[in-house]
């Protein structure tokens, strides 16, 4: 996959909760593919303010720092939080390489998809238009308040990546359950994706996140 000329610039919200092997935020989760990678930190730009908030002051930061990225190299633009979904279109617009803000790009690519969230009440219909995705896709959200979702939103040092594991399989199950027709999960989260096996194995489902975009993206270049 390195074959392509440039890096993939990944556009950091600013947190400090950790990331394991597979997470956005991680840069193994490139080096074993292969990648280059350069990562760019939005000062200010924290879960909350993306996430609940839809902070709009915050788009240009992205947009200014996906210029750079590109200015200095970069082949292709990434973010760390699927929400930026709702940006697409401006981020897009503003580069000339390919540019893919959320893991939900993909669900209009599968038949029968369902979504697995950070926040589901956050997943406002704009931004799922912004990226596409088919009217009736169902979205089943992690527990507000879990471990995953509490040390996330409140930006915190540690996290219990078993009883993260735990809450996401749990939403992902609860979708299945609840829409059985389901037959790919597409997880919006980009801290999601070290948990990819679990829930496919918990599920049966074919699995996609953030990262099996990226590296599909790539390796197209």
């Amino acid at each position: 996959m390195a074959a392509c000329q440039g890096f993939l610039g990944v556009l950091m919200l600013d947190t400090r909760f950790p990331r394991p092997p597979g997470d956005i935020g991680n840069p193994e989760t490139f080096r074993r593919a292969g990648i280059p990678v350069r990562f760019v930190t939005i000062e200010g730009a924290s879960p909350k303010r993306i996430v609940e908030e839809a902070d709009p002051s915050l788009m240009k930061p992205f947009v200014d720092a996906a210029i750079r990225l590109v200015e200095e190299g970069a082949s292709m633009i990434t973010t760390s939080c699927g929400f930026l979904a709702a940006w697409q279109l401006a981020m897009a617009a503003a580069v000339p390489v390919p540019v893919v803000t959320s893991s939900i790009l993909q669900c209009r690519s599968f038949a029968k998809p369902g979504i697995v969230t950070f926040d589901a009440a956050s997943l406002h219909p704009h931004i799922l238009d912004a990226a596409g995705v088919p009217q009736g896709t169902p979205v089943q959200g992690v527990r507000a308040g879990c471990e995953f979702h509490r040390r996330i939103l409140g930006n915190e040092a540690q996290m219990d990546f078993t009883q993260a594991e735990q809450d996401v399989v749990e939403a992902a199950v609860a979708l299945v359950t609840r829409c059985p027709w389901v037959e790919d999960l597409v997880m919006e989260c980009t801290n999601m994706p070290p948990y990819r096996e679990a829930v496919a194995r918990s599920t049966g489902r074919a699995v996609h996140d953030i990262e099996t975009l990226v590296l599909s993206t790539w390796a197209a270049l």
